[in-house]
């Protein structure tokens, strides 16, 4: 990731967010701070007041180059009195919370095959797909941004329960774009109003 080729990390959020727009209060998770485009993007694809957004960064450095030295990039994100910050690996995120998030972004390696840290492995396991489904609200997405598509790392997706589409999205929106990455969106359920639930 650069500051010049960030479009899938924008499209991430876009995407994964996108099944919120409606809701009042939705609490997002976001693995990984990065240059903060991820997050930005989440911010403005859910704009209503009630909205939280959770970044796990555990790499304290990042956070604070983001909000010093990296500022001009989100100018008036840090304001965002919506965002907390969490300096911490995002599965202890996941694993502590359940049925809580309408959607898990992540983007902290280049895909569930090439890891940043090797404790990441367990994030794409079986175990770590359960527990990411464990953790949000009926109707909530996984959104998982990588380099490449791996039909394996899909499959399991299908296993551990969640309804799955893959997109391929260009890497920047900036010059040619003859360079694509992958994202998966993987659905728990089917999302039910207070209104329909009362109906049944």
């Amino acid at each position: 990731m650069t500051t010049f080729s960030h479009g899938s990390e924008e499209e991430l959020a876009r995407l994964g967010c996108a099944p919120s727009r409606g809701a009042r209060q939705p609490l997002v998770l976001i693995g990984g701070l990065g240059f903060g485009y991820t997050l930005a993007a989440a911010t403005t694809a859910l704009p209503q007041k009630g909205a939280q957004f959770v970044v796990a960064e555990q790499t304290a450095a990042i956070v604070e180059w983001n909000q010093t030295h990296l500022r001009e990039l989100h100018p008036s994100l840090w304001e965002d009195e919506r965002i907390l910050i969490e300096t911490v690996p995002v599965q202890d995120l996941i694993r502590e919370n359940e049925e809580s998030f309408a959607a898990i972004l992540l983007d902290v390696d280049n895909g569930p095959w090439a890891f940043q840290d090797e404790a990441n492995e367990a994030l794409y396991s079986l175990d770590g797909l359960h527990a990411a489904k464990q953790a949000l609200k009926t109707g909530g997405v996984l959104a998982i941004w990588s380099v490449r598509h791996d039909a394996g790392f899909e499959k399991n997706l299908r296993k551990a329960g969640f309804e799955v589409s893959c997109e391929k999205v260009p890497a920047s929106k900036k010059g040619k774009q003859n360079r694509f990455h992958t994202i998966w969106l993987a659905k728990k359920g089917v999302y039910q109003s207070q209104a329909q639930r009362r109906s049944k």
